[in-house]
Formats: C-alpha cells, structure tokens, sequence
C-alpha cells in the first residue's frame, strides 16, 4: 500500500480558555460546541469547574479546556479551588486561548494574568482572544486592542464576539494550526467528560444565579439526590438547592414556594432540552452554614481537586 505524503497529519490537543471572570469563556465554548454543555450567567463567578468541549474533525480533534476565572484575591476554600482548576488548566494545555473583554482597557487582573503567560516561556502557544467586538465602541477598538497585545506581545491575536459568534471560525482556524500532531484522545462522538447528572446539576444552578439577586446565588450549590429514568421514558431527578445560611432559604423557596417552582420549571426546560426527553424534577432546599469554608462539603458537592 502506498503511503501519501501530502496526506494532513492528525493533529489533537488540550486547548485551555482561560481569563477573568465574566469575559465569555463558557459562551464561546458552547459556541464552538454548536450545542450547550456550558451553563452562562450575566454573574460572574459561574463557571466553578474544569469542563472538555471536544470537536472531533477528519484532521484533527480539539479538547477545549473551560475554567473558572482568574481571581486575584480569593476569599474562601471554594474561591482557592476554582483559580487552582484554572491554573491547573495552564499544565495540561497545549494552546492557552486568553480571552479578554475588549470593551474595557486591561485591568490588575489582566495584568497578573499576562505576567503568568509571559512565565511559560518562548515555547507556549498562546493566543490572544479579545472577545466583545459587538460591543465596543468604534474609538474604543485600537487602544483597546494594542493595549492587551502590548501585554502578550508574541501572542497571535483575534478580535470577535462570542455572542454573535463574528469572527469564531476565524478563531477556530488559529487554534487548530497552533495544534501539535497527536492521536484521537476521545471518541469522535463525545463531546464532554461530563456526566449527564452534573450538567443537570449546572443547568438548575444556573437558574437559581439567573433568578435571585445579591449574595444569595454565589452561597448555593446544587446536589443530585437521584437521576434515573423510568419505565414511561420519562427522567426523574432530585436535587438539593444547598444555601449557607437560614435566611437565605426563604428567598430560594420565595412566597408559597412561587420562586422555587419558577426555578424548577425553567431549569426542567433546559435539562429537557438537553436529554431530547420529558423530564421530572423535584427540589428541596437545604441548609449547611459555611459551606464554601469547609473541605468536606466541597468535596462532596464536586469541588475538591482529589
């Protein structure tokens, strides 16, 4: 058999989105992923983990790394977890995508950042993403972008919008030229690492920081009870709304239980939407004082680097 020489080579790596909070780093994966498997709140603060969005192509496969953002000060054992699972991200990346909010000129945050992606050294790959081109303002575009670029100067760079998804392809396309030659890590139909139950658990978080105002949706945590589906064909979940303190737990419930049911009914759409199947949730609220100060509960609500 013949061996073609001008054949592409497969090219696969981990491709790491990191920045600070609030920058469009789950809206951009779930762009490049055509499909939600990424929760996204105005908030920031709402991506707590590390997730995989893999695109699998003929040439190639893309693991894309989504990660908390990057705090500068963190103020309990929850805050340390989410910026070691960014940084983590760093070590395991063979592309680090730096996502910037392009509408405002860099902040300390941006800075510390750059100083770290500077640290790496002449070998890293990294490239500058400057997202929320459709929101900037004209007079804003030029300062705006040399500014970052004068931060990570080697960086290739990009400017786009992750909300209307203009410049994407284009983004996608930098990526995969910067990916090294490599095997298939994942089946060509996987598209995340991510069981089903934790998106779920995500999808209902999501709603409870879409929903409440002020500290409330920052204290909570969501805990898949059961998840199993039934004879009808019907999924059946239960789950723990976890709060901090007793007073927030009225304000979850809401007024004979009105807040909780809209959460529980806007959640079930998007976890229906999700499963392609008819889904029944049930909520309980529950309270467990401190917990994002304490390594037990971390752990076993799935944040714990063990």
């Amino acid at each position: 058999m013949e061996i073609d020489e001008q054949a592409p080579k497969f090219k696969s790596g981990f491709v790491a989105l990191v920045g600070r909070p609030n920058v469009g780093k789950s809206t951009l994966m779930n762009a490049f992923m055509q499909q939600k498997i990424a929760i996204v709140t105005p908030r920031p603060q709402t991506t707590r983990t590390r997730q995989l969005g893999i695109i699998t192509e003929p040439h190639y496969q893309m693991i894309f790394i989504d990660t908390p953002g990057l705090i500068k000060n963190p103020r309990h054992k929850l805050d340390t977890f989410m910026v070691e699972t960014a940084v983590d991200a760093f070590n395991d990346a063979d592309v680090i995508l730096w996502l910037v909010d392009s509408t405002s000129l860099p902040g300390l945050e941006d800075q510390a950042i750059a100083a770290q992606l500077n640290a790496l050294g002449k070998n890293a790959k990294i490239v500058l993403g400057m997202n929320k081109l459709d929101a900037v303002e004209a007079k804003n575009v030029l300062p705006h972008s040399e500014a970052y670029r004068n931060l990570v100067p080697k960086a290739a760079w990009l400017m786009f919008s992750a909300q209307t998804q203009a410049g994407i392809d284009e983004l996608l396309d930098m990526l995969t030229a910067a990916l090294p030659e490599g095997p298939q890590y994942y089946p060509e139909d996987q598209i995340t690492d991510v069981y089903l139950r934790d998106i779920a658990a995500e999808l209902i978080r999501e709603q409870v920081m879409l929903q409440l105002r002020d500290e409330v949706p920052y204290g909570t945590a969501v805990q898949i009870l059961e998840f199993k589906e039934r004879d009808n064909g019907t999924t059946y979940i239960s789950a723990n709304i976890i709060v901090e303190r007793d007073s927030h737990k009225p304000i979850i419930i809401g007024t004979k239980g009105s807040q909780l049911r809209q959460i529980g009914a806007k959640a079930r759409q998007e976890i229906e939407r999700m499963l392609e199947g008819k889904v029944f949730l049930e909520l309980w609220v529950k309270v467990e004082e401190k917990w994002r100060r304490n390594e037990r509960a971390l752990r076993r609500f799935g944040y714990s680097s063990e």
